[in-house]
C-alpha cells in the first residue's frame, strides 16, 4: 500500500500580541494532500497567526516547517526562506488587489512571481475556473466583493503555488455573495488539486468545502481529523459550538422525488429524504444534522409529517444544562438528538435501549449540504 508523503509539518512556539502558540500539527492523507484543510476556532485562537508562520510573514521564537519534501524554517539549523520562495499563494479577508491595476494586470502580476520551474495553471484556466473573463478589464473599485475575492484567488492561483492559504476569504461578504463565490471554491477543490489551508470560524463553510480539520484554542491544537468524527464528538462541543452541535453524516445523492421536489440521500443507516438537491446523481454528499433537529420516541411514530425515521440504539447520554439532555444513538452511523431532561425521564431513556430517530426534511437546508470527495487520510497530532 503506497503511503501519502506528509503535505505540511509544522513544531513550532511563538508568543505574539499577548497570545503564546505551541503548534504541533502533521497534515498528511490524500484528503489533505489535495483536498482542503480547514483551521477552526474562535477569534484569538492564533489561526491567523499561524499561517501568517507558515508563509513567512512572521517568523517563529523556535520550531521547524516543512512543506513537501522542502524545509522552510528550522531554528536550530537556521532555515528561514523568505515569503516569495516558500511557494504558498495567500488570501486574505480583503482582496488586496491593487486599485491601479484591471483584473487582467493584477492576474498576470501573480503571474510574474511564479516559483519552481514557472509551470502551472494557465491564465485562460484559472480566468474560466473562477468565470473571471467578462472582468479582465475592469479596475477593482468597479467589482462586487465577491468578484475581489475571485480575482485575489485566481492572482495566488497564478504564482504556482505548492500550498494555497485561505484566511477567512468569505469573513467581509454578505449572505449572498457567500453564496456566489463558494461554488468557485468547491470547483477548485476539486479541479486542480492543489492543497488549501481554510481558515475560518463558520462551520457551514467547513462542512460544504472542508475534508479535514484542525481544531486550534488559545495557541494550542486541541483534535484534528475528518470532518465528520470531529464535528459529531460531544466533547468538542464548546469549541465547535453547541447550539448547531449535530452529527456529520457521508452520504451519496441516490435519487429524486420529482412531485415533491426532494431528493433521496443514501447513507450507512438507509435513505434520507432533503429538499431537491440539483446534482448529478452519485455525487458524494456531507450532511449536518443538527441534534435540535432530532427528535427521539420509544415507539415508531405513526400519522406524522416526518419522512425520515430511524431505529437504533441508545450508545451514550450526557446532560448538556440543567434542562437538557445529550443523546447518541447508532441509527447506522451516529446521530446526536437533543431534548429536554424532562422528556428523556418520562420515556425512561437509557443506554442500551431501542429507540427511534425522527428528523424533519425541512431541516436540511444548504447550508447543511457540502460535497466531499471520496478519498482517504487525516491529519495528525
Amino acid at each position: 500500500m503506497t503511503t501519502t508523503p506528509p503535505l505540511l509539518e509544522i513544531d513550532i512556539s511563538h508568543v505574539t500580541a499577548g497570545l503564546s502558540l505551541d503548534i504541533s500539527l502533521n497534515i498528511s492523507g490524500q484528503s489533505a494532500v489535495s483536498g482542503i484543510t480547514a483551521l477552526f476556532g474562535r477569534s484569538g485562537a492564533g489561526k491567523t497567526s499561524l499561517i501568517n508562520l507558515m508563509a513567512g510573514l512572521a517568523r517563529p521564537d523556535r520550531g521547524r516547517i516543512v512543506l513537501g519534501d522542502r524545509v522552510l524554517f528550522d531554528s536550530e539549523r537556521g532555515i528561514d526562506l523568505p515569503p516569495e520562495q516558500r511557494r504558498m499563494g495567500y488570501v486574505f479577508q480583503e482582496g488586496r488587489l491593487f486599485p491601479h491595476l484591471n483584473v487582467r494586470g493584477n492576474l498576470e502580476y501573480g503571474m510574474k512571481r511564479r516559483a519552481g520551474n514557472g509551470r502551472g495553471l494557465s491564465f485562460d484556466r484559472v480566468a474560466g475556473l473562477l468565470d473571471l473573463g467578462h472582468l479582465l478589464e475592469r479596475r477593482p473599485g468597479g467589482l462586487s466583493g465577491g468578484e475581489k475575492q475571485r480575482v485575489a484567488i485566481g492572482r495566488a492561483l497564478l504564482s504556482n503555488p505548492e500550498l494555497l492559504l485561505l484566511d477567512e476569504p468569505l469573513a467581509s461578504l454578505d449572505a449572498g455573495r457567500k453564496n456566489e463565490i463558494l461554488p468557485f471554491l468547491e470547483r477548485l477543490r476539486d479541479d486542480p488539486g492543489i492543497p488549501m489551508i481554510y481558515v475560518s470560524h463558520n462551520m457551514e463553510e467547513i462542512v460544504r468545502l472542508a475534508d479535514v480539520m484542525v481544531l486550534i484554542s488559545e495557541g494550542r491544537v486541541l483534535a484534528s481529523g475528518d470532518v465528520e468524527e470531529l464535528l459529531s464528538r460531544l466533547d468538542l462541543r464548546p469549541l465547535t459550538g453547541r447550539f448547531e452541535a449535530g452529527s456529520v453524516i457521508a452520504a451519496t445523492l441516490a435519487g429524486h422525488d420529482e412531485t415533491f421536489g426532494l431528493s433521496r440521500l443514501a447513507f450507512a443507516g438507509g435513505e434520507l429524504l432533503a429538499p431537491r438537491v440539483d446534482l448529478p446523481l452519485d455525487t458524494a454528499l456531507r450532511v449536518r444534522i443538527r441534534a435540535r433537529d432530532v427528535t427521539l420516541a420509544t415507539r415508531k411514530p405513526v400519522q406524522m409529517g416526518a419522512q425520515n425515521i430511524y431505529r437504533g440504539t441508545i450508545l451514550q447520554m450526557e446532560p448538556d444544562t440543567g434542562s437538557r439532555m445529550e443523546v447518541l444513538l447508532d441509527i447506522g452511523v451516529p446521530l446526536w438528538a437533543r431534548l429536554s431532561a424532562k422528556s428523556a425521564q418520562e420515556l425512561k431513556l437509557a443506554v442500551g435501549m431501542s429507540a427511534y430517530a425522527v428528523v424533519k426534511s425541512v431541516a436540511i437546508d444548504g447550508h447543511s449540504l457540502g460535497r466531499r470527495r471520496i478519498t482517504g487520510g487525516g491529519a495528525g497530532m
